[in-house]
């Protein structure tokens, strides 16, 4: 089993969210990736395969697959650009096409993806009740600048913008329970963020979904917090700084520039460090 370890959106030569890359000239069956996912262990493990336009990607977490993540697809450009020197990569999901760049920087690499299409809505009511009374969380609790809303970029997730950094660092909930909720809502994670500035965010995202606690780093989440930023005409410049996985002792850094129309893909950026 040759898997490469690779940390997404690390901060320099620490932190960011651990991926596993599979390389190989066709990808295994979904019970063999799915093997091989749970022995890897990471929250999720990128396997791709070439064809004549690129590479079909798939994506598994030790439970389940996942039609996107943000993290191993930064991981998958590092692999590549290590393998097949700078550039770009197209890259075929299940449900989506999108792309992935890859820059070699010394002892790191820099990496770029171009999500899937963006889409934001309300949260449902009695689904937002849910996860409140999931956190310990009540409506007061919450930042009324940019209310509940169910984020979309390859994958939905479910936002919570909270009013102080005291609460974030709080986050607890019960893994069991916030996996049968975000698998009955179809979410894949649940987004904590709080707003340092109108450009700068700290995130914690659980992701019981896929049987993790919690993500150091969430480049799907990233992508669809930028996207819903845009839809409702948030101050920003058009791009956003994230700073994750900072109580987990995991610090990463992410960066999503939401240029175009509604709806229109997000770039994510992030550095890449080789794990032992």
């Amino acid at each position: 089993m040759d898997v490469l370890r690779i940390a997404a959106f690390s901060d320099g030569e620490q932190g960011g969210n651990p991926a596993g890359v599979w390389l190989g000239d066709a990808l295994p069956d979904a019970d063999t990736m799915q093997r091989i996912a749970a022995a890897v262990g990471f929250s999720e493990t990128a396997f791709a395969a070439p064809r004549a336009d690129g590479w079909r990607v798939r994506y598994f977490s030790p439970q389940t697959e996942i039609p996107f993540c943000g993290h191993a697809t930064i991981a998958l450009g590092a692999a590549l650009a290590l393998r097949h020197g700078d550039g770009d990569f197209a890259l075929t999901l299940n449900h989506a096409q999108i792309s992935v760049r890859g820059q070699r920087e010394g002892t790191a690499v820099a990496a770029t993806l171009r999500s899937p299409a963006t889409r934001s809505a309300i949260a449902d009511e009695a689904l937002l009740v849910r996860a409140l009374e999931l956190f310990g969380l009540t409506r007061a609790d919450l930042d009324p600048r940019l209310p509940p809303a169910q984020i979309h970029a390859g994958a939905d997730h479910l936002l919570l913008v909270l009013r102080s950094r005291e609460k974030l660092a709080a986050m607890r909930y019960d893994l069991e329970q916030g996996c049968a909720l975000m698998r009955e809502a179809g979410w894949i994670t649940i987004a904590l963020v709080w707003i340092e500035t109108p450009a700068r965010f700290h995130a914690r995202n659980a992701f019981a979904s896929g049987g993790v606690y919690e993500d150091p780093a969430t480049g799907a989440a990233a992508a669809a917090l930028a996207g819903y930023l845009r839809d409702t005409n948030w101050p920003h410049g058009g791009a956003i700084d994230i700073v994750q996985g900072e109580d987990m002792g995991m610090r990463s850094l992410l960066r999503a520039a939401a240029t175009g129309p509604a709806g229109a893909p997000v770039e994510v950026s992030g550095t890449a460090r080789l794990m032992a």
